[in-house]
């Protein structure tokens, strides 16, 4: 699986989305959505933002790609609405859970903005304390901006 999604980065840093022309931006905003959408199994959208911030306005970038990757962490919250039986059960769900339960809308937009696992667990807490779905949105997409923003002109910084 991790050589995959090395395989999966190294690809998306040889594409050139300007030669996509306004389908660039689609591009980005699909590809994060996509890459967010699965669960606990890490998917390379951040390399999305860093490739397409080369080439592309980053400001676009980061904004659709932030978009995209809270639309596509609707999969965490809804897993969280549904199972959460099971995830009580874990230790590591009941930390993220409690910080959730505490911050609320923060914690998840401080879990959507580093770059790491747990916001999948994150979504699922928010989903399980049945946190309104559009304030769980609205605080993940702004994590994830704020992240892909910043990746988008690194990209640009080096590209």
């Amino acid at each position: 699986m991790i050589v995959l999604m090395l395989l999966i980065s190294v690809a998306l840093l040889q594409l050139d989305f300007s030669a996509l022309g306004s389908y660039g931006y689609l591009g980005v905003f699909g590809l994060a959505l996509l890459g967010n959408a699965t669960v606990i199994i890490p998917a390379p959208a951040f390399m999305t933002a860093l490739a397409a911030g080369r080439s592309l306005n980053p400001w676009l970038v980061g904004l659709l790609s932030g978009v995209g990757a809270g639309l596509g962490e609707t999969t965490g919250y809804i897993v969280g609405r549904e199972g959460h039986t099971i995830l009580n059960q874990q230790q590591r769900f009941q930390s993220i859970r409690q910080q959730v339960e505490r911050f609320g809308p923060w914690a998840v937009c401080f879990f959507a903005a580093i770059p790491n696992p747990l916001m999948d667990i994150a979504g699922m807490a928010a989903g399980m304390l049945r946190m309104p779905y559009w304030k769980y949105l609205i605080a993940c997409c702004a994590g994830k901006t704020l992240r892909f923003t910043l990746l988008a002109f690194l990209g640009y910084a080096v590209g």
